[in-house]
């Protein structure tokens, strides 16, 4: 079963139910997020996959406006 029937067109941001764009014949996604769950099983192997642990992916995160170190 798909996570969400309804689309949105990522050129135009139109929506739709198919994976094309009726107004400009873009590609199309699911609306809605990923559903999140707290007791995650693929967690570890996501953060291992984005490399979670290396400093210098914490080096590279934004920082909030204002926030002067």
């Amino acid at each position: 079963m798909t996570r969400s029937r309804i689309q949105k067109c990522r050129d135009c941001g139109s929506y739709g139910l198919s994976t094309t764009c009726k107004k400009c014949g873009g590609i199309a996604q699911a609306a809605g997020p990923l559903k999140f769950s707290p007791q995650d099983p693929q967690a570890k192997r996501r953060r291992e996959y984005e490399n979670v642990t290396d400093p210098k992916w914490v080096e590279n995160l934004p920082s909030p406006k204002g926030e002067e170190e």
